[in-house]
């Protein structure tokens, strides 16, 4: 189900504020990602994941951190466009969420489920692609708390080689400032992608080399998959997966 602006929209009066109304550029390959260091009455960082074609979005009050024994508070507030992701600047005196705006992180995300399924579960898990954040991430909704107008979430880092005590590592005081004018986060490279052959069977079909899935369960589209999971077998070749089909973790 579409995502919805109104409730964005109604907040700010696009003819004071220099933030977008709507709109905002798609990728075809990859879902975008981007978080903003932001000046309001308290600083704040706000959280945006596309989906839905709108920016879901959280507010994270201490931003985000590396350790995964550290639980951010990431409370969701109202989409987002899309062009929002490209929005630095100074919002107003006087109009909603006046303060300074920048772009703190950027890049992409990456589902490790059924995106869709999964946010409505209220148990986001993905990996980030960004110029500061990377790896393996977990949002999660507060038990009881879904019917809430802004539900609090929490926002976890998931231990995966890419996290850091908070005590040798402080992500957010270590590195403060905007991200803007680097390049764009491109998808790490991958070996050239054969066509996989279609099979019914699970048995013959090869395994998702990210999820463990069978290639033929996969929702995934596209990624790596090997071709042979038999133990002792050095063909490292990889391929698409055959289908896109949602199924339930």
């Amino acid at each position: 189900m579409p995502g919805s602006l109104s409730t964005y929209q109604g907040k700010r009066d696009f003819t004071k504020t220099p933030e977008p109304s709507e709109g905002g550029l798609t990728h075809a390959t990859r879902l975008q990602y981007v978080i903003q260091k932001h000046w309001a009455s308290r600083l704040h960082y706000d959280l945006r994941l596309e989906l839905d074609g709108v920016m879901k979005s959280w507010a994270v009050p201490k931003g985000p951190s590396l350790d995964p024994h550290t639980k951010r508070m990431a409370v969701q507030v109202e989409d987002h466009p899309i062009a929002y992701n490209q929005f630095e600047g100074q919002i107003p005196a006087g109009q909603y969420g006046a303060g300074k705006v920048i772009i703190w992180d950027s890049g992409f995300w990456v589902p490790l489920s059924d995106p869709e399924t999964a946010y409505h579960a209220g148990k986001l898990h993905f990996e980030l692609h960004g110029h500061k954040l990377k790896g393996r991430w977990t949002l999660v909704r507060m038990h009881g708390r879904e019917k809430e107008r802004q539900p609090p979430w929490l926002l976890i880092k998931e231990a995966d080689g890419t996290e850091r005590a908070t005590a040798d590592f402080d992500v957010v005081e270590a590195m403060p400032d905007s991200v803007a004018s680097e390049p764009a986060q491109r998808r790490p490279s991958r070996p050239a992608a054969k066509r996989a052959t279609s099979s019914r069977s699970d048995k013959s079909s090869p395994h998702c080399r990210q999820c463990s899935r069978r290639n033929s369960r996969c929702w995934r589209s596209p990624h790596q998959v090997n071709r042979s999971s038999g133990p002792g077998n050095s063909n490292s070749m990889v391929t698409a997966c055959s289908r896109a089909s949602r199924v339930r973790r």
